[in-house]
């Protein structure tokens, strides 16, 4: 059986001695202390970070899909982020795809065995059909978690770029990947529970991957979430306010510019600057797959 006992993740953190002794805003202002730990992580990881991103975007420009595999809280904080890009960045759920080990029961119970099961990570890419257009990313804090080294592994024999986040140095997760980050976020307040500072900064990371990704492919535009779909009457009164702060209209006229276009933000702002129909918007949109940065340049 392998020894776990030196890895980062597992060491105590000398500053936890009789914690249990302390006053609650002790512990609390201790534990925010911990914390501030985590973005000096994650700044020197920035050259690695900005390498899988890079990757990220080119493999979106061809039409290819951003895979996260997990096991345990990385697992889920991978899930929680695919599940938050199309409501955020009006894709599509196949684009970003978190796989979990255990399966969806995983999300909410601890699933016996799961992170060891190595023949799982690849049955779950196959079952998603994984194509060397196609980015893996790897999560595990310690690094060494069976399943997620096994899906890598599957991955770069498919061809695929792969990338890998953990919080302990020379990992093997990072030996697996194309390229590894490894934020380095010292012992946890309560020793092993890395759904702390090791979690925390593992969410950081995957928000800054896949924003300025989406920002890259023209998903944003000075600022705004442009291709949010509005669903209801705060998205909608939301599309509103945008319209008018990107063109300078008046509120009333950016409603009346929704309404003409069926809500569709980027061809109102589109037609708006460009003073062009919204039959045209549509077309120099297809023209630049959708890209509003570049179809402004048009």
């Amino acid at each position: 059986m392998e020894n776990i006992s030196k890895l980062m993740t597992e060491q105590s953190n000398v500053r936890s001695n009789n914690i249990e002794t302390q006053s609650v805003k002790d512990i609390l202002m201790y534990m925010n202390d911990e914390n501030q730990m985590i973005t000096n992580a994650i700044e020197k990881c920035i050259p690695s970070i900005e390498q899988v991103t890079n990757a990220v975007i080119e493999s979106f420009e061809r039409g290819g899909r951003l895979i996260y595999i997990g096991a345990g809280t990385s697992g889920r904080l991978g899930v929680l982020d695919a599940s938050e890009c199309p409501p955020t960045f009006g894709v599509s759920p196949e684009m970003v795809v978190g796989l979990i080990a255990g399966g969806d029961t995983a999300l909410r119970n601890a699933i016996e065995g799961a992170e060891d099961d190595e023949e799982l990570a690849q049955k779950q890419l196959e079952a998603i059909r994984l194509s060397s257009k196609d980015v893996v990313i790897g999560i595990s804090a310690s690094g060494r978690t069976p399943y997620v080294v096994s899906g890598l592994i599957y991955a770069s024999q498919k061809g695929c770029f792969t990338g890998a986040i953990s919080n302990s140095p020379q990992s093997k997760i990072s030996q697996a990947a194309t390229v590894g980050i490894e934020a380095i976020t010292g012992p946890e307040v309560v020793t092993g529970s890395t759904r702390m500072k090791a979690g925390t900064a593992q969410k950081i990371i995957l928000n800054m991957i896949t924003t300025t990704s989406m920002i890259r492919i023209g998903k944003i535009f000075k600022g705004y979430m442009v291709d949010v779909q509005p669903t209801n009457q705060k998205l909608k009164q939301r599309a509103a306010t945008i319209l008018e702060k990107v063109t300078g209209i008046k509120k009333e006229e950016a409603v009346q510019m929704l309404e003409a276009t069926d809500y569709d933000l980027k061809v109102a702002i589109l037609s708006q600057i460009h003073g062009i129909t919204p039959e045209e918007s549509i077309d120099l949109l297809k023209e630049n797959h959708m890209n509003i940065v570049k179809a402004m340049k048009k």
